[in-house]
């Protein structure tokens, strides 16, 4: 039996496997070209198990088959038709189906000839039937036959009864490993291997109409040529398929050069070659297909050139754009407006980048990132101190703010059984703040540009960004040094800052006048803490809520006492004149130094924004300044003014919505 599996699926849980097979046959023919057969017994054979039960399942299958010369690679060719199966019986005695063989077709000569000798000859033969089975089968149990393909005619069955039992005992050996190779050959589903077998395929249908030798020596003899021809050309085609490098490739050619090999060794060779060539490169740099990451146009690389003009920092998508450098702005200018004479105008048949972008636009684009990142530098630097003492929120529109504070249960009352129960007196604090808005513009004149004046417009980009970062600065140092260092007046009728005790109406209690020390910071810390939280605005209620129970943790002061509040807040140890001992207040706040206040000796104290927020900021398109453009270059500012105007603005709210998480020491 040769076993050529052609498909492999699974059917069920339990790993049922369709499988398609050849089994050889024995069979006695008669005079008039008819044969007897014996198709197929009941056992085992290639290590499948075939029942009685299942073959006579099976019988009805067997009408109608056709007898083919030889086995087919693929498809099968009318010219090899030699025969049909009729009348397929069960034979209790030999255990199997028993059919006639009628001659039929372009071969059934053939057929009938070669049946006749053979049945005559009192010798062994290579001839004999094998035919290709389709069927179900678990484990290597056969379920169901399900097809019967063909009943062919070939040169050395695999397994036949008298055809056959000589050759097995002869070449044994030679016949497993052909059975192996075989299913090698069928199993593989490799791309290289159905690239083979089509060309292997092509070559024999080049060869189909080629004369068949007569005798079964010349049809060997023509058989080998034949074979070496496809096999040659098999090399040929899997070489050019496999892409190796020249030197492995030319190996494996010398390895099968004139010779008769099966397509599965070629394929063995090439995956191997193919694996060498991998491990031996494995260290080196493997590059992959090319991948789009992102696509330009000449918008983005002029936008990429501007940025790198004004030292702006590109947008990240730009990053590893390669452009060309630009001179400075007068080249930048010219190539976008054609305005070589400087007349203020734009003219479109001397532009040499037509782009939708026009140049205000792309300059305006290059000085915003400029702002941001002087922005952030300057922020290292120390002018945002304010992030860290107070909130900063967005708004949706430029309407009034009331930033509202609401009083809290200061205790809850007994009930008397069946009394009622009263109201908690429950108020609100409102804090109210507007928008102000901040800006001017600058002018891109036509004689900054002609004097490629670039470092200069990068400048003005700098102080725009510094200069609104001074602004939030200096707002909100105000709130400690409005109305002489007192702040600005609250909804509760009293200053932001007083002594005035907090059970009288705009009463505060959190101001003082004594100089910064680790024992006033102390006192000033006890006195935060102490603050009772807001009940109710009215007569009876007021300093009558639990205390607030948070220190404060960041120590505002000048520059000159900047040095007194690290040696509060960071030193390890406390020098006196007598003494030196550890200092117990190490770690308690963060001195946070004010740029914009000027009293050499003032200084106060503000709790964590994150647990009790005390300073409002609020923007309304952000808090770094926008610059944006004013007008194009048919704009009246151009012809009238000889300049391209970009525009600055910037609208900012800040307040104070609770007193209590602020204290300040006017030291006289």
């Amino acid at each position: 039996m040769q076993l050529e599996t052609q498909k492999s699926r699974q059917q069920d849980e339990e790993k049922m496997h369709s499988q398609r097979c050849r089994f050889g046959m024995t069979g006695q023919a008669s005079a008039s070209g008819k044969f007897e057969i014996l198709a197929i017994t009941a056992g085992q054979a290639n290590g499948w198990q075939f029942d009685a039960q299942v073959l006579k399942q099976s019988m009805a299958l067997w009408e109608g088959v056709h007898c083919f010369v030889d086995h087919a690679w693929a498809s099968r060719s009318v010219r090899d038709i030699a025969g049909v199966v009729r009348s397929p019986v069960w034979d209790e005695a030999a255990q199997g189906i028993r059919a006639e063989l009628q001659a039929f077709g372009p071969a059934s000569a053939l057929l009938s000839e070669l049946g006749k000798q053979v049945l005559e000859s009192k010798t062994s033969s290579q001839v004999g039937f094998s035919a290709d089975i389709l069927f179900n089968g678990k484990g290597k149990h056969v379920e169901k036959i399900l097809r019967i393909f063909s009943l062919d005619l070939v040169y050395n069955p695999a397994r036949g009864g008298a055809f056959l039992r000589a050759l097995n005992q002869l070449q044994s050996t030679n016949l497993n490993q052909g059975e192996d190779k075989m299913n090698e050959l069928t199993n593989s589903e490799s791309n290289l291997e159905i690239h083979l077998q089509e060309e292997e395929q092509a070559i024999r249908k080049l060869h189909a109409d080629q004369a068949r030798p007569k005798g079964q020596e010349g049809e060997a003899k023509e058989a080998r040529k034949l074979r070496r021809q496809m096999c040659a050309y098999l090399l040929d085609s899997g070489l050019s398929a496999s892409k190796l490098p020249k030197p492995v490739a030319e190996r494996l050619r010398a390895q099968f050069a004139d010779k008769i090999f099966e397509a599965a060794e070629l394929q063995t060779a090439l995956e191997d070659a193919r694996k060498m060539v991998s491990e031996l490169s494995a260290a080196a740099l493997v590059n992959g297909p090319g991948r789009v990451h992102a696509v330009f146009d000449s918008r983005d690389r002029l936008q990429a050139a501007v940025d790198d003009l004004f030292g702006a920092p590109r947008d990240e998508k730009l990053r590893s754009l390669e452009v060309p450098r630009l001179s400075g702005i007068r080249e930048l200018y010219l190539s976008l407006t054609g305005d070589y004479d400087l007349h203020g105008g734009y003219y479109p048949e001397r532009v040499q980048l037509a782009l939708t972008s026009d140049f205000t636009g792309l300059v305006k684009n290059a000085l915003n990132k400029l702002v941001t990142n002087t922005w952030q530098e300057l922020g290292k630097a120390g002018y945002d101190w304010w992030k860290d003492i107070s909130v900063q929120e967005h708004f949706t529109s430029l309407n009034d703010i009331t930033g509202t504070l609401v009083g809290t249960v200061g205790d809850l009352p007994s009930i008397a059984e069946g009394a009622e129960y009263t109201e908690l007196a429950v108020g609100d604090s409102p804090e109210t703040a507007s928008f102000t808005k901040y800006g001017g513009y600058i002018p891109l004149t036509i004689e900054l540009i002609d004097r490629d004046q670039t470092r200069k417009l990068r400048a003005y980009a700098r102080e725009l960004a510094s200069a609104g970062l001074r602004k939030i600065s200096r707002l909100a140092a105000e709130v400690f040094t409005a109305n002489s260092g007192i702040g600005p007046d609250m909804a509760d009728g009293g200053a932001l800052f007083n002594a005035t005790a907090v059970t009288s109406a705009g009463g505060h209690a959190n101001l003082l006048t004594t100089a910064l020390s680790a024992n006033q910071w102390d006192t000033v810390c006890q006195a935060v803490y102490n603050q009772p939280m807001l009940v109710k605005n009215d007569a009876g209620f007021y300093g009558s809520g639990p205390k607030m129970a948070v220190n404060p943790k960041f120590i505002l002061v000048p520059r000159s006492l900047q040095k007194a509040g690290m040696e509060i807040c960071s030193g390890a140890l406390v020098r006196e004149e007598n003494y030196v001992y550890d200092n117990v207040l190490k770690g308690s706040a963060v001195p946070v130094v004010v740029p914009e206040w000027t009293d050499a000796n003032d200084w106060a104290a503000v709790c964590d924004p994150r647990i009790i927020p005390a300073i409002f900021i609020g923007e309304r398109f952000g808090l770094a300044p926008e610059i944006f453009v004013a007008g194009d270059e048919l704009s009246p500012a151009v012809f009238m003014n000889d300049e391209h105007r970009l525009k600055v603005r910037h609208y900012l709210a800040i307040w104070v919505n609770d007193f209590r998480p602020l204290h300040k020491s006017n030291v006289a």
